[in-house]
C-alpha cells in the first residue's frame, strides 16, 4: 500500500491558487512599484491621445464625421 503525502496548508494554497504557471497574484501585481510607474504614465498618457486626437479635429478628419459648425449650419437652414 502506497502512502499519501500531505501537504501544509502553504504547499495547498500555493498549488491551487497560483497555478501551475506560477503566476502573481492579484495583490502582489497591485502592490508592486513596476506596476504603479507603468500605469502612472499609460494611462495619463491614453487621455492625453485621446484629448489631442478630438481637440486638433483628427477624429473628425479619420472618421469622416463633419465639423460640429457645418451641423450648426445645416440644421439652420432645416429649420428655417
Amino acid at each position: 500500500m502506497e502512502s499519501i503525502a500531505l501537504l501544509t496548508l502553504e504547499e495547498y494554497v500555493e498549488l491551487n491558487m497560483s497555478g501551475s504557471t506560477k503566476e502573481c497574484t492579484f495583490g502582489n501585481i497591485i502592490t508592486s512599484i513596476q506596476y504603479w510607474i507603468i500605469h502612472s504614465i499609460t494611462i495619463p498618457s491614453l487621455f492625453i491621445a485621446g484629448w489631442l486626437v478630438v481637440s486638433t479635429g483628427l477624429a473628425y478628419d479619420v472618421f469622416g464625421n463633419p465639423a460640429q459648425t457645418s451641423i450648426l449650419q445645416r440644421a439652420d437652414k432645416e429649420f428655417h
